[in-house]
């Protein structure tokens, strides 16, 4: 970007077709979190979910780093005054409680990712790692602990002794260690992260069916959260409204005629 960021840092919204970008930009603060910040990233992220013309979110950072957790000193006058750092009726940003995000979101992670990034890449459909990533979940070490969903999630991920390895002990992770723990999915070189995230995230945009997508999601949330049972029962039904869409007919034709798809949503 051309314009510096403010003393504050910002968030921006950067458009590429389907494909909403969305940047933290605090670089010279290693993009620490205050609270217009965090207020501003939940607004981004519900204005890119009421839109139904972004099929995908792409987060990424400005800087050699993602985020080094949020600005303490900022954040904890705040608290003092009473403050809340997220905005009433807007969605749930790590994705935890209703309203939920039902777009897609790929997130990129570079350099520093702590606290609150590696809550923020949990809640990602999708994270692509620098392979000079360090990950972190710091809150003991401060008297406080992670609530944006690292207790639930590295658990569900990486196992009880794994993830308390990490959390109880404040310890930093690298890179190799998240994809084994299954927090990220893909390592590449610092200097590609963002464009290969962006890549991934225009694939999805692009060439994946919108309906089909969303029905995914939501059927493995299902799995998630009620058993695979409760999924499987939901498949007659899916397929159904599925096949009648025209992106399903849409899918056939250009599978048919050798041509990307042309997909919709309808």
């Amino acid at each position: 970007m051309t314009d510096e960021a403010p003393a504050e840092g910002r968030i921006l919204t950067l458009r590429q077709g389907p494909l909403a970008e969305i940047v933290l930009d605090r670089p010279k603060k290693l993009n620490g979190f205050t609270p217009e910040m965090m207020r501003s990233l939940t607004a981004a992220i519900d204005a890119a979910e009421k839109d139904a013309t972004i099929r995908v979110i792409l987060l990424r950072a400005n800087g050699n780093n993602f985020t080094a957790g949020l600005d303490l000193p900022k954040i904890s006058e705040a608290w003092r005054r009473g403050e809340s750092i997220y905005p009433e009726g807007m969605i749930d940003v790590w994705d935890l409680c209703p309203p939920y995000r039902t777009t897609p979101l790929v997130m990129a992670a570079k350099g520093i990712c702590f606290t609150v990034g590696v809550e923020l890449s949990l809640s990602a459909d999708i994270v692509i790692a620098a392979d000079d990533c360090r990950f972190g979940q710091m809150e003991v070490k401060r008297g406080i602990m992670a609530a944006g969903g690292a207790t639930v999630r590295m658990v569900e991920r990486a196992g009880w002794g794994n993830a308390m390895r990490y959390l109880l002990t404040g310890d930093e992770w690298d890179a190799q260690t998240a994809l084994r723990f299954g927090f990220v999915q893909e390592i590449t070189p610092a200097s590609e992260v963002d464009e290969r995230a962006r890549v991934l995230a225009l694939q999805i945009a692009e060439g994946s069916a919108p309906l089909a997508v969303a029905a995914t999601r939501r059927n493995a949330r299902t799995a998630m959260e009620q058993g695979s049972a409760a999924a499987v029962a939901q498949f007659d039904e899916i397929r159904s409204v599925l096949r009648q869409s025209e992106d399903a007919a849409e899918g056939v034709r250009s599978f048919i005629e050798k041509r990307a798809p042309q997909f919709t949503g309808r």
